[in-house]
């Protein structure tokens, strides 16, 4: 592990092959309880180019009339969101140093055109808790600011099987997913990249709100 900016730590390879083989076995069945769905923006409606999911407790959705915010079923199907993974309870474990388990798992699709523009992770009630993440599939470049939107920033490229970290200093950077790199990876048989992405929840501002 490399600290690559304060507070943003980066583990090359934290998954093997064979790991990340079974996570993404389990991702499957996860998604036929809980189908990937397409995230809007807040008032303009504007569909996001990922398509998502969630793991755990609490799930983070977005829509036109209801904004960004955790609830506890899925916008669709009405049904609860399935359990996060064991080795995504295991990432947080080996790089979270935080006593409090996670709350919600994102999973987001990324095909080869998809993008994640510029922004903070700041829908959860407490920051000192970290932000982890787990790449699978395609490699992507990832941007990396400060907190403030006009801060400078800088681009390293996530592989399938990396982990991330953010805390401390990087907790309430801006980041985001400036390019996938389709065809990087053969994990994923029709190829894009899958991210999952572990918060703790508690104290969330729209905690739980109906869709």
């Amino acid at each position: 592990m490399h600290e690559i900016v304060p507070g943003l730590v980066h583990a090359p390879g934290y998954l093997s092959r064979a790991e990340q083989e079974e996570l993404v076995a389990t991702l499957r069945e996860a998604v036929r309880v809980a189908p990937l769905f397409v995230p809007r923006m807040p008032r303009t409606g504007k569909e996001f180019s990922v398509r998502m999911t969630n793991c755990g407790p609490l799930g983070w959705v977005s829509d036109q009339t209801g904004g960004y915010r955790y609830q506890r079923h899925h916008p669709e199907t009405g049904a609860p969101w399935p359990a996060i993974p064991a080795l995504a309870m295991r990432a947080w474990a080996d790089l979270a140093a935080y006593a409090e388990p996670p709350e919600a798992c994102l999973v987001n699709f990324y095909d080869a055109a998809a993008r994640m523009g510029l922004h903070q992770d700041r829908d959860e009630g407490d920051f000192n808790a970290p932000v982890v993440s787990l790449s699978l599939g395609d490699s992507c470049l990832f941007r990396i600011g400060g907190t403030e939107r006009r801060a400078p920033t800088r681009s390293f490229k996530l592989h399938s099987g990396d982990a991330m970290m953010l805390s401390g200093p990087a907790r309430l950077a801006f980041h985001g997913v400036d390019r996938v790199m389709g065809g990087s990876s053969t994990l994923l048989p029709q190829g894009g990249r899958l991210n999952l992405t572990l918060r703790r929840v508690s104290g969330a501002h729209a905690y739980d709100s109906p869709s």
